[in-house]
């Protein structure tokens, strides 16, 4: 049978993610990092869409190192999220290391388990600037579980060319558009749905959707050729 791990948290991009991973494997297990994120309430979220999807198990790993070396707008709740970049020309929701330690640990999860992939919803196209979500990144870590556990193990990234307004197409695909909508956490500000409306996060998500909303046919036809 086959077995993939899902790192999830319960936003917009790792629940489209996982349905699609539902579609495709036998079993599905999530795995959630809390490392004291800015909305403590993704935890929550992750774990009730996990449950509410289908997922064969959820498994919560507290990180909290993490959050005392990585300084952040998303470790921090006296940053503020910003949306102008730093004079590094990262935006300050830049968590140093998180993609590789979550990686790295959701490796590791799937030798445990015997899973042949782990999927993550980073993504290239349309992202936020973070070095930890470019295709070389993963493909490097990726390279390194493999040697250094030698096993074979594929990190799947189904987004990492895709708009958000194609990712909103891929839930439609699967006829999950509205649940994604309604019931993912995506806002910095930890609001549920279509979030506060102002910062980055929430921006990026809106601007797909009223783009996919508006060019339904469109961009299904071009997330349909990026599929094949």
């Amino acid at each position: 049978m086959s077995t993939a791990i899902v790192v999830f948290s319960g936003g917009q991009d790792s629940t489209t993610c996982l349905i699609q991973a539902l579609a495709h494997y036998d079993n599905v297990h999530c795995i959630t990092f809390d490392y004291g994120q800015r909305h403590s309430q993704e935890i929550e979220v992750a774990q009730q869409v996990a449950k509410e999807l289908g997922a064969t198990s959820h498994k919560v790993m507290d990180v909290g190192l993490l959050n005392e070396l990585a300084i952040s707008s998303l470790t921090r709740d006296n940053i503020p999220v910003s949306h102008d970049l730093q004079d590094n020309g990262l935006p300050n929701s830049f968590v140093p290391g998180r993609n590789i330690l979550f990686l790295t640990l959701a490796g590791i999860y799937a030798y445990q388990l015997g899973a042949e992939a782990v999927i993550t919803g980073v993504c290239e196209t349309d992202f936020s600037g973070y070095p930890d979500c470019r295709d070389e990144f993963v493909k490097s870590i990726n390279n390194s579980l493999v040697l250094g556990m030698d096993r074979q193990l594929k990190i799947e990234t189904p987004l990492m060319w895709l708009n958000k307004a194609q990712t909103w197409a891929l839930a439609d695909k699967y006829n999950k558009l509205d649940y994604v909508r309604n019931h993912t956490l995506t806002c910095y500000n930890g609001v549920i749905g279509s979030g506060c409306g102002d910062c980055p996060a929430c921006d990026l998500r809106q601007n797909g959707l009223d783009d996919y909303l508006n060019n339904k046919d469109v961009v299904m036809k071009e997330l349909e050729e990026k599929l094949s």
